[in-house]
C-alpha cells in the first residue's frame, strides 16, 4: 500500500502543493547529472584511494588487501626518505611559486601598457603554458645536458661554472633544473590572471594619484597592490597546491635523483605506487600530503578574510 501525502486534499490545493514541490526540486534536478558525474568520477575514486591507506595493497602480493589500521602511518613516521622528500617539497614549491609570481607580475605590468605588437607579445608570453609538461621536462633536460644543450656552455662562458657540466647530476644544484623548467612553464598563469586584474583597475585612480603628486612606486603600493591582493591570494593558493602535487617535471628530468636530492612528496608517492607497487603505503603518504595542503589552504583563506575585514 502506497501512502499519498496529498490524499484527502482538494484538487486545487493538491496541484498547488505538487507545483511548490516541483519548483523547489527543479534546481536540484537540473544539477543532478553534474553531481552524479562528480561523485562517480571524483569522490568515489578518492574515497577508494584513501581507504588503501588503511589496507595492505601490494600488487605483487596476492594475499594482500587486508586491513592494517595505522601501520602505514607508523612506518611513515620513521621514514627518513619521507622527511627528506617533505623538505624538498617545501624548497621546490616555495622557489617555484615565488619566481613564477615575481616574473608573472613583471610581465603583467609590462603587457598592461599599450605598445605596438602587444597582441603578438601576449601570445608569445602565454605560449609556454600550452606546452605539455612532459615535453617541457624533456626540452629543459636536453638544454641542461652539456653534450647536446647550450646552457652549460653559456654558463661556463659567463664564468658561472668551472666547466660545462650537467647540473641535474650535481646533488647541490640538481633541484634548480626542475625549478627553472617549472618557472618557465608556470609564468603565463600568473601573467594571465594578474593582467586581467590589472585591466579591471579604474584608470582614473591613477590619474587622480598622479595629479596629487604620487610617484610610480606610491601608485603601485597604494592602488595596484590593494586591487591585486584578492587575485594574488587566490593564484598563490592555487599554484602552491598544484606545484606541491606536480611531479611530472621531477620524474622526467631527474627521476628524484641524484641521491634523492630532487625527490618530492608527489614523486615519492609515484615511486611507492608504480615502482615498489605498494599502493597502501603510497595512499598513506598521499593522505598526509592532502591533510597538509588542506591545512595550508584553510590558513590562506582565513588570512585573506582577516585582511579583508581590516580593510
Amino acid at each position: 500500500m502506497v501512502f499519498d501525502a496529498t490524499a484527502g486534499l482538494p484538487e486545487s490545493r493538491r496541484r498547488s502543493l505538487i507545483d511548490r514541490i516541483t519548483r523547489h526540486a527543479e534546481p536540484y534536478l537540473y544539477t543532478a547529472p553534474a553531481l552524479i558525474l562528480i561523485v562517480t568520477i571524483m569522490l568515489a575514486p578518492l574515497v577508494l584511494g584513501l581507504s588503501y591507506a588503511f589496507r595492505d595493497v601490494q600488487l605483487l602480493n596476492p594475499f594482500s588487501g587486508g586491513y592494517v589500521g595505522l601501520d602505514h602511518f607508523r612506518t611513515l613516521y620513521d621514514d627518513d626518505n619521507f622527511y627528506r622528500a617533505l623538505r624538498n617539497t617545501l624548497w621546490w614549491t616555495g622557489a617555484s611559486v615565488f619566481l613564477q609570481f615575481v616574473f608573472g607580475l613583471i610581465l603583467a605590468l609590462l603587457l598592461d601598457r599599450p605598445f605596438a605588437g602587444r597582441a603578438i607579445a601576449q601570445a608569445l608570453v602565454f605560449l609556454p603554458w600550452a606546452v605539455p609538461t612532459f615535453l617541457t621536462g624533456l626540452n629543459w633536460a636536453w638544454l641542461l645536458n652539456p653534450v647536446i644543450g647550450p646552457l652549460p656552455h653559456w654558463l661556463y662562458a659567463l664564468g658561472l661554472m668551472s666547466e660545462p657540466a650537467n647540473i641535474l647530476s650535481n646533488p647541490q644544484l640538481a633541484m634548480w633544473g626542475p625549478i627553472i623548467a617549472n618557472v618557465w612553464w608556470g609564468i603565463p598563469f600568473f601573467a594571465i590572471t594578474l593582467l586581467a586584474a590589472l585591466q579591471a583597475i579604474p584608470r582614473d585612480l591613477y590619474e587622480a594619484a598622479a595629479i596629487d603628486g604620487a610617484g610610480a612606486v606610491k601608485r603601485f603600493t597604494s592602488i595596484t597592490l590593494p586591487f591585486l591582493a584578492p587575485t594574488i591570494a587566490i593564484t598563490v593558493l592555487l599554484r602552491t597546491v598544484w606545484i606541491s602535487n606536480f611531479a611530472d617535471l621531477i620524474i622526467v628530468m631527474t627521476n628524484g635523483g641524484p641521491a634523492d636530492r630532487t625527490q618530492i612528496v608527489a614523486s615519492y608517492i609515484f615511486t611507492q605506487a608504480f615502482r615498489a607497487l605498494d599502493f597502501g603505503y603510497a595512499s598513506a603518504i598521499a593522505l598526509v600530503l592532502l591533510v597538509l595542503l588542506l591545512a595550508y589552504s584553510m590558513l590562506i583563506v582565513m588570512l585573506r578574510q582577516v585582511l579583508m575585514d581590516r580593510a
